[in-house]
């Protein structure tokens, strides 16, 4: 069983037990984050697709902690001028963990 949810501005297919890294908030391990922009969901008897909402559905997660994505590396150069600058960034998101997908 798998759901589509909608969560700042990105879609993402999860399952109940996966580990799901979106955008970062302010909240604290072990708080419960209910998603009820859920797009699709796949169960046993066939997928549902909303309009565009699935009606009653939802999706129950617990946030696991904030996490650092990959290191991304910004180079300029400007040639014959003597300009090389290179800074980097890390964007930090929240791991959640999937608990429940609720079908009403």
């Amino acid at each position: 069983m798998y759901a589509i949810i909608a969560d700042g501005g990105r879609q993402y297919r999860v399952e109940e037990g996966q580990e799901v890294e979106l955008d970062y908030r302010e909240a604290p391990p072990g708080e419960q984050l209910t998603f009820d922009r859920v797009l699709a969901v796949s169960a046993e008897d066939g997928l549902k697709l909303g309009q565009p909402n699935v009606a009653g559905a939802t999706v129950t997660a617990e946030v696991v902690g904030p996490a650092m994505g990959d290191k991304v590396y910004i180079q300029k150069y400007n040639r014959r001028k003597n300009f090389r600058r290179r800074t980097g960034h890390r964007q930090i998101y929240t791991k959640v963990l999937i608990k429940q997908i609720a079908v009403g």
